[in-house]
């Protein structure tokens, strides 16, 4: 097992949700709940998730790669995902963008060597008037994103 029982508790919890024939209902709660264990999604994890769901492991994968919440392969212990959506990019968005890049030393899709972070763009993240937003780790929404709040971000996860 690639997942612990705490975890799968979880996962029953989301299929109970469902009538037994639509148990695959229950697949991108069982998704989330893997990555928040894990840090991310693997083939093999992915495989585990669809013969305990009993469904079709291409099936749990086209979810997997369809919503770009799930992360297909390691990242930093904080993702931080900066909207780029034409709004957010308007006010400010590049700006919070580039003060992360340069603040971290890493771009796009990188993570820094020591495991930290990861950068990524996001889309649209429903909160155009809070521009700029940053995501963390999927959880945490950040809104009107100085350079000091993300100066101040930056530091309070590296605690």
């Amino acid at each position: 097992m690639l997942l612990s029982e705490q975890c799968y508790k979880k996962i029953d919890r989301e299929l109970a949700k469902y009538p037994a024939d639509q148990r695959q209902s229950a697949v991108m709660a069982s998704l989330a709940h893997a990555q928040v264990e894990l840090g991310w999604v693997s083939p093999e994890v992915m495989k585990e998730l669809a013969d305990y769901i009993r469904m079709p492991a291409i099936a749990v994968q086209e979810v997997a790669t369809f919503y770009n919440m799930y992360n297909l392969k390691p990242v930093g212990k904080h993702k931080i995902t900066v909207c780029t959506n034409l709004p957010c990019a308007l006010s400010g968005g590049e700006r919070a963008a580039h003060h992360l890049k340069q603040k971290l030393g890493i771009d796009y899709r990188d993570t820094t060597a020591d495991g930290e972070f990861t950068l990524m763009e996001g889309e649209c993240m429903g909160a155009c008037g809070d521009a700029p937003v940053l995501l963390v780790n999927n959880h945490r929404m950040c809104s009107f994103m100085s350079n000091d709040k993300i100066d101040a971000l930056v530091e309070e996860l590296k605690k």
